[in-house]
Formats: C-alpha cells, sequence, structure tokens
C-alpha cells in the first residue's frame, strides 16, 4: 500500500505543478480537470501521510519497548503502541476504498423523468 500511495503522492506533485502553469490556467475545461483531480489526490496524500505516521510511531514503540531500559518509556511505548494498532485498521480501510478508482460517469448530472401509468383491461 506504502507504494501506491508513493504513486499518488507524485502524481500530487505533477498536478499542483501544471495547476500553477500559465498555459494550463487560460485553458479553462484542462484546469477544471485538473483542479479536481487535485483536491481528490489531495484528501489521499493528506491520509498517506497520517498513514506512513502510524507506521512509524509503531515502528518506534516497538524498538522503545525492545530496548526496555527505561520503565517509563517502556509504559509510555505500550500506550503509543496501543493506539496507534487501534488506528491503523481504520485509516487502512479508507485508504483502500479511497484507492479505488472512481467511475468517471459519477460525476455526470442526471435528470430523471417518472410518469404514472395505468394498466391493465378495462
Amino acid at each position: 500500500m506504502l507504494e501506491r500511495l508513493r504513486i499518488v503522492k507524485q502524481r500530487f506533485d505533477e498536478v499542483s505543478d501544471l495547476i500553477i502553469q500559465p498555459d494550463i490556467i487560460s485553458d479553462q475545461k484542462r484546469y477544471i480537470k485538473l483542479t479536481k483531480e487535485y483536491k481528490d489526490l489531495k484528501i489521499l496524500t493528506d491520509k498517506g501521510t497520517v498513514y506512513e505516521k502510524l507506521l512509524n510511531n509503531i515502528n518506534e514503540a516497538k524498538e522503545i519497548i525492545e530496548d526496555g531500559s527505561d520503565p517509563e518509556m517502556v509504559e509510555m511505548a505500550q500506550q503509543e503502541l496501543e493506539e496507534a494498532s487501534e488506528k491503523l485498521p481504520k485509516l487502512e480501510d479508507e485508504i483502500k476504498y479511497m484507492l479505488i478508482p472512481k467511475d468517471p460517469e459519477d460525476e455526470k448530472n442526471v435528470m430523471m423523468e417518472i410518469r404514472a401509468g395505468t394498466g391493465g383491461d378495462e
């Protein structure tokens, strides 16, 4: 999952660079498309950053627990490990859901007409 998040981060950086270029700003259709993509990628990269921090916190807590030189630090590390371990599965599920490619038809509007109908024999 970290590799996919890195790919998303690279695309986010590319889109960030593109939307500030004058030729893109002058092309309104492309600019609108890129800003929508930027918005979606921003949310995902923020979640990815939190995910990486949680993984780092878990690794650091495990190292402190294995070291075991200071009992107070070990206790704090165990608490940190428990908190991070509780948050991690939920965050992983959110990220997995966000990594599912969106259907391009989702952004389109629809107008539906519902008519009353009668049926049967008279």
